[in-house]
């Protein structure tokens, strides 16, 4: 099973290694407002997760058109 647990790191960290490997992703907005939150950005940076990782992760999103915007 692929999960923060197994690769023994917080969910933040899988979260923002996930947006890394996606190529559209130019610059993710990690707002940060503790300093948890600024290590576990710089800790994702040498996170590469594997094919199968990021299928497995993105297995549950389904995409929605886009509402109200014009």
């Amino acid at each position: 099973m692929y999960s923060a647990e197994a690769r023994g790191v917080p969910m933040a960290q899988i979260a923002l290694a996930w947006l890394l490997a996606k190529p559209v992703v130019t610059a993710p907005s990690i707002g940060a407002t503790t300093l948890q939150h600024l290590d576990d950005a710089v800790a994702a940076l040498p996170i590469q997760l594997t094919p199968d990782e990021i299928q497995y992760l993105e297995e549950a999103d389904q995409p929605r058109p886009v509402v109200g915007f014009v």
